[in-house]
């Protein structure tokens, strides 16, 4: 009896030494590169906001974008997920897959992207998951575009749909 006693006290002090050392290490966003990440890691930094499964037209004289609140036939405007995110691009070809290698040229990225701040060397905010712990936070917070888009499938003209709470 006693041996299961001590092998359980044993068991949990390394635990509470693993909780420890955790807690004392730095988050892998600000040790590792975009192109360090692991797929996981890379996966997790995107916050789920939604804003990047929105249409953006590009005014052909001066090259502004401007956004729209159009999303993706694929986009769950309940949710924020993508409703087949695996095979997005067989069914949307022109959806673009983020990389390290491409994210420096990507310009409509909100400015909230949790991948455009870490290629830019700036901590996530308070509301991310990978802070706060909780994925509603980013809807607390008034990030997300959850309830506030409208399917390509019924928008008509993106032209008629273009609006600014998006930065």
């Amino acid at each position: 009896m006693k041996s299961k006693a001590k092998a359980a006290k044993k068991k949990t002090s390394r635990i509470v030494r693993k909780a420890r050392a955790a807690k004392d290490k730095p988050p892998f966003w600000k040790t590792k590169t975009l192109e360090q990440m692991t797929p996981k890691e890379w996966e997790s930094l995107c916050d789920g906001c939604g804003k990047c499964c929105t249409y953006k037209l590009e005014y052909e004289e001066t090259g502004e974008l401007a956004q729209t609140n159009v999303a993706c036939r694929l986009f769950d405007g309940e949710s924020c997920q993508c409703a087949d995110y695996k095979n997005r691009k067989k069914i949307v070809p022109d959806c673009v897959q983020l990389s390290p290698r491409n994210l420096g040229r990507i310009d409509w990225l909100p400015e909230t992207c949790a991948y455009k701040l870490v290629h830019r060397g700036e901590d996530l905010p308070w509301w991310h998951p990978l802070v706060s712990g909780d994925p509603r936070t980013v809807s607390q917070a008034g990030i997300s575009v959850k309830r506030r888009i409208v399917s390509e499938t019924r928008a008509g003209e993106p032209e008629d749909h273009i609006i600014d709470w998006i930065r």
